[in-house]
């Protein structure tokens, strides 16, 4: 089994930067992709960015290309999202997800292990 603590979320204004961690723990050997996704009230969870266990490759949801950045530490076991020039509509909670699959994942339904959510909040 694989846990996931997220952290870094907050208020920020609009245009400002914040950095998202998660940290996994468990059984990480079974991890081949990372995702973030974020689910705004009232809206399905949708997907945001990911990334292979190795950190060489990255995919991102179309309305976040150019601003947001997923990284990874190895050593650490620790994936980032680096967020840049937020907007009011990237407020949601920010979900960090671990997938048996191999890279590219950007469904769901192809992680089985998933954080607990942080919030970010994005002011006009």
């Amino acid at each position: 089994q694989v846990q996931l603590v997220e952290s870094g979320g907050g208020l920020v204004q609009a245009g400002g930067s914040l950095r998202l961690s998660c940290a996994a723990s468990g059984r990480t050997f079974s991890i081949y992709s990372m995702g973030w996704f974020r689910q705004a009230p009232g809206k399905e969870r949708e997907f945001v960015a990911t990334i292979n266990w190795s950190g060489t490759s990255t995919d991102y949801a179309d309305s976040v290309k150019g601003r947001f950045t997923i990284s990874r530490d190895t050593a650490k076991n620790t994936v980032y999202l680096q967020m840049n020039s937020l907007k009011p509509e990237d407020t949601a909670i920010y979900y960090c997800a671990a997938s048996r699959k191999r890279y590219p994942v950007t469904t769901r339904a192809d992680f089985g292990s998933w954080g607990q959510g942080t919030q970010v909040t994005v002011s006009s």
